[in-house]
């Protein structure tokens, strides 16, 4: 049996920083650019709290970053999905896709189905 998840990881599919930023939202409104991720976490202007809501009930802490700050491991995990990806931390360290960029998509932006997606994974990840 694997190793359990002890962090969960979101990888936005957009690069931190202020250009970064820039580029992500007017990316967006030109609608050229879009991260699944990005409609869970954030409204038009910050983040949700909604999310920061979810996140405070979720049975391991939540982290998220932007591509251009993932670690190594982070980006070979997500590589396998393509981004936004949420990844798995293992006790060992390793990472696994808990959600992709697909299933992240059919979200709407919804924390709620967010939250009743992840919490799937991670009870798939505990099934022998």
């Amino acid at each position: 049996m694997p190793e359990p998840v002890v962090e969960v990881v979101g990888v936005y599919a957009a690069d931190g920083g202020v250009l970064g930023e820039l580029a992500y939202v007017v990316g967006h409104l030109l609608g050229r650019t879009e991260c699944g991720l990005c409609d869970v976490t954030h409204g038009a202007v910050r983040r949700k709290p909604e999310w920061d809501d979810m996140a405070a009930r979720l049975p391991v802490p939540v982290r998220l970053t932007h591509r251009n700050e993932t670690t190594e491991g982070e980006r070979t995990a997500s590589a396998a999905s393509g981004l936004p990806a949420v990844l798995g931390v293992r006790s060992d360290g390793s990472h696994t896709v808990l959600l992709g960029p697909t299933a992240l998509g059919s979200l709407g932006g919804s924390v709620e189905l967010f939250e009743a997606a992840l919490l799937g994974a991670l009870a798939a990840e505990r099934t022998p």
